[in-house]
């Protein structure tokens, strides 16, 4: 929006030059984000504490100790991080970009589903939400129609490629495949992202590293002079969604100072699926699905340890772990949720180093 407004007044008025820029811009959606957060969080915190009397329902077969720990805190704090990421990205985006509306798309359809599974479970008082057969149809329909229309955008040579890292130049081309390939992409980004919503701050931080990480592939990857630079994959366009991951990282900043131990919100699956759905669909964007396997591996490790608890389970009668996602089964060895966040965290800014560095080690 103000981007429109004031581009073209940038030949006549210096000081609106500035919006040239897609780096001022990145730096004003995430400004705005955390601004936002501030100033009306207390506010949506009262407001679902309101509706919400007896908190999130907590899981019987979890930790005991969250029982005691979790017990009253309202859930739907998602809300808080859409408001910062939708009203950033409308402020300081080129919205005639249609990478941008296909990435709002993803973030807002998954919203609105983590939302439904958030109500159900507050008004039913239960952990179950929405049946799962019902919760992923909709996500896969939602994603599907996203990477239609990303492939409607794309170049048509390269639509269908599958970008390899640390590789010079190598591209497969799945044809037909490629669409169900980035509906997983997305699907699965948003449901590990949900895996790993499990401890005050866990998932919020690795989620802005991720974002922080895929604003500065989009920028690299939508300018020509760059992307030729580091022989990877130029997608004309997509450079405008630095400024959504900025969105995201400002949003995130201000839902972590509610969020920080012990938390007075959670975010709930109406933050989770659609924090996930939108790196999912960043990294399609910027071809750069692999990347985001790497950059966002604390994730792949939460949702793996799920499907191998359950694996085994179901084959030996053993379980692998003490309790899944991972991180609930550091907890039942002993360690401190703190301590758990902390080197989860670390964890997640040592992958998308590594992830980061595929840019460059061709």
């Amino acid at each position: 929006m103000l981007y429109s407004l004031f581009f073209p007044l940038a030949d006549d008025i210096g000081l609106f030059n500035l919006f040239r820029y897609l780096t001022f811009r990145t730096g004003g959606a995430l400004m705005t984000a955390l601004f936002l957060s501030f100033l009306f969080g207390p506010a949506i915190i009262r407001l679902l504490k309101r509706r919400q009397p007896g908190g999130q329902p907590i899981r019987d077969d979890g930790p005991q100790s969250h029982i005691i720990t979790k017990a009253g805190t309202p859930t739907m704090g998602g809300f808080l991080i859409l408001f910062g990421i939708i009203s950033g990205t409308l402020l300081w985006a080129d919205l005639s970009n249609r990478y941008v509306w296909a990435v709002l798309l993803v973030t807002i359809g998954f919203g609105a589903v983590g939302f439904a599974d958030d109500y159900l479970k507050v008004t039913k008082r239960n952990s179950k939400g929405v049946p799962g057969k019902i919760k992923l149809g909709c996500e896969i329909v939602i994603a599907a129609i996203a990477v239609w229309w990303i492939g409607t955008i794309a170049s048509p040579a390269h639509a269908d490629m599958l970008a390899i890292p640390f590789l010079k130049n190598v591209l497969l081309d799945l044809g037909w495949l490629f669409l169900p390939m980035a509906v997983f992409v997305i699907v699965g980004a948003s449901n590990a992202v949900n895996l790993t919503d499990g401890l005050d701050g866990l998932a919020i931080m690795p989620v802005m590293i991720a974002a922080a990480s895929f604003a500065f592939i989009a920028y690299l990857v939508g300018h020509a002079v760059y992307s030729n630079y580091l022989q990877i994959l130029p997608v004309p366009g997509a450079g405008e969604l630095a400024v959504f991951g900025g969105a995201i990282v400002g949003a995130g900043l201000g839902f972590l100072w509610f969020n920080a131990p012990p938390a007075t919100v959670m975010m709930g699956d109406t933050g989770s699926l659609s924090l996930g759905g939108a790196l999912g669909a960043i990294a399609v964007v910027t071809k750069h699905e692999i990347v985001l396997a790497i950059i966002g591996g604390l994730f792949v490790l939460e949702a793996v340890s799920v499907i191998v608890q359950v694996a085994s389970f179901k084959m030996t009668g053993k379980r692998v772990f003490a309790m899944a996602p991972i991180h609930h089964h550091f907890e039942k060895r002993g360690w401190a949720e703190p301590t758990i966040v902390i080197r989860f965290w670390i964890i997640a800014l040592v992958l998308a180093m590594i992830g980061l560095s595929s840019l460059k080690l061709r």
